[in-house]
C-alpha cells in the first residue's frame, strides 16, 4: 500500500470544504470517475461529521493505495460523547452502503473510522 496524502486538522465545520476538496483531489489521481469521487466525498465528510458530533477537537485523515482507496480517520475528543443521535444512525447506515469494511473503533479520548472505497 502507498499512501497518497494525509493530512492533520483542528476539527471545524470550516474546515470540511477543504478537506471535501483535498478528496476529490486524490479521487481524480487514483482515476475515479465523477459519480466515484462524489461518492467517496459525501463519505469522507459524514465520516468527518460523526467525529465532530461525538466531540472530535483534531482531526487526522490519510489516504492510502491498496487494491482500493483506503481512508482513515481519527480524531481526538475534546469532552465525553454525548448519546447517539438519529443523525449519527443515518450517517452510519449510508457508509455501510457506500464503503467496503467499515470500521468504527470509539475510545475515551480517541476516534477512528477507516473504510475502503472503489477498486483500483
Amino acid at each position: 500500500m502507498m499512501e497518497l496524502m494525509s493530512l492533520e486538522f483542528p476539527l471545524a465545520k470550516e474546515v470540511l470544504t477543504t478537506v471535501r476538496l483535498v478528496t476529490g483531489g486524490v479521487c481524480a489521481l487514483v482515476g475515479f470517475g465523477l459519480d466515484e469521487a462524489e461518492d467517496c466525498k459525501v463519505c469522507v465528510t459524514e465520516s468527518l461529521l460523526l467525529l465532530l458530533g461525538g466531540g472530535g477537537k483534531n482531526a487526522r485523515v490519510a489516504f492510502t493505495r491498496g487494491g482500493s482507496l483506503e481512508v482513515k480517520l481519527e480524531a481526538e475528543y475534546s469532552a465525553e460523547k454525548g448519546a447517539d443521535s438519529l443523525e449519527e444512525e443515518i450517517s452510519i447506515a449510508l457508509l455501510n452502503a457506500l464503503v467496503k469494511d467499515l470500521k468504527i473503533v470509539r475510545e475515551k479520548e480517541r476516534a477512528r473510522i477507516s473504510f475502503g472505497f472503489g477498486t483500483l
